[in-house]
C-alpha cells in the first residue's frame, strides 16, 4: 500500500539508506526544509507510471479540443483519401 512519509531534508544526508529503502518500497516521501514541503521523492517505476499518465491525459485533452473544434459550424471535414491525396501531391510537387 502506498504511504506518504514526511521527512526533513537532513534525512537525505543523515539517514540516506532509510530514505532509499522507503522509496524503493513505493512510498512517497515529502522532503521538508524548515517545516515546509519542498520536494517529493518517488521511485523510478512510479515516476514512469506518472509520466505515462500525464502523457495519456495530454493526448485525451488534445483529442477533446479537436473534437470540439471539428464540431464547429465552419469546419469542413475531408476523408482519408483526400488527405493522403494532398500529401502525395505535396511530395510530388517537391520532387521527393
Amino acid at each position: 500500500m502506498l504511504k506518504t512519509l514526511v521527512r526533513p531534508s537532513e534525512d537525505l544526508f543523515d539517514n540516506y539508506e532509510d530514505v532509499v529503502k522507503s522509496v524503493k518500497e513505493h512510498d512517497r516521501i515529502i522532503i521538508t526544509n524548515n517545516g515546509v514541503g519542498e520536494f517529493v521523492l518517488i521511485n523510478i517505476e512510479d515516476y514512469t507510471d506518472y509520466e505515462e499518465f500525464l502523457h495519456q491525459r495530454f493526448i485525451y485533452n488534445e483529442l477533446q479540443k479537436s473534437k470540439a473544434e471539428a464540431a464547429g459550424p465552419n469546419v469542413k471535414l475531408i476523408g482519408a483519401d483526400e488527405v493522403f491525396g494532398r500529401i502525395k501531391q505535396k511530395i510530388k510537387d517537391r520532387g521527393l
